[in-house]
């Protein structure tokens, strides 16, 4: 999904994008990302891969990001295994289980990471469904994240049969979102009002 365009071109256009949807998610109201994260966590639950999946990778939402937390808990509590990430310091990402909203510890970046024992960068490879954070995700699946490329390293693992569905605000559905070759495409989609929307 290259662009073919200059490095320093896709960068400035990356930027430029990430800039006014981190600024349209801060202008949200705590009410309005509550409600958002409900219907998200609904039409994630109702999705037949869901349902048949016996372990999801997920993230745990933090600042504006699209809210996780009910979906995460959900997940756990009909007995689904749930793998989080862990911010390694060359940024890639181990993984480790959620055991419930207590077995979360402060980590990097301001992020929550579970407390469980490291599974090691491969255990993603195990999930039957992968939900992924982005910025912005376009009709052709390329995702825009927040540039560290961490969830990219961590896509890159996941076999071509099993979903990846990214979780986005209103508005982050994009006809074309700036992409390079190392961006990796996500599958799926979910918005809060046109709830699953499926790539390819």
């Amino acid at each position: 999904m290259a662009s073919g365009r200059p490095a320093h071109e896709l960068n400035a256009a990356k930027a430029a994008l990430r800039t006014e949807i981190l600024a349209a998610r801060r202008a949200l109201t705590a009410d309005q990302r509550a409600a958002a994260g409900r219907s998200l966590r609904d039409a994630v639950l109702s999705m037949p891969e869901t349902e048949m999946a016996g372990t999801v990778a997920a993230y745990y939402s933090v600042g504006n990001e699209p809210d996780t937390r009910g979906l995460i808990f959900a997940l756990w509590k009909r007995g689904t295994y749930v793998l989080l990430p862990l911010l390694l310091a060359d940024g890639d990402l181990d993984w480790a289980s959620y055991e419930g909203p207590d077995s979360l510890a402060a980590g990097p970046k301001g992020l929550l990471q579970p407390t469980e024992p490291a599974r090691g960068v491969m255990a993603i490879t195990s999930a039957d469904l992968v939900l992924a954070p982005a910025v912005a995700v376009d009709r052709r699946g390329a995702r825009l994240g927040r540039g560290g490329g961490s969830f990219d390293r961590a896509l890159a693992r996941v076999g071509s049969a099993v979903p990846t569905v990214a979780l986005l605000h209103a508005g982050e559905l994009r006809d074309h979102v700036p992409s390079g070759e190392h961006d990796v495409p996500v599958r799926a989609a979910a918005l809060p009002t046109e709830g699953i929307t499926r790539f390819g």
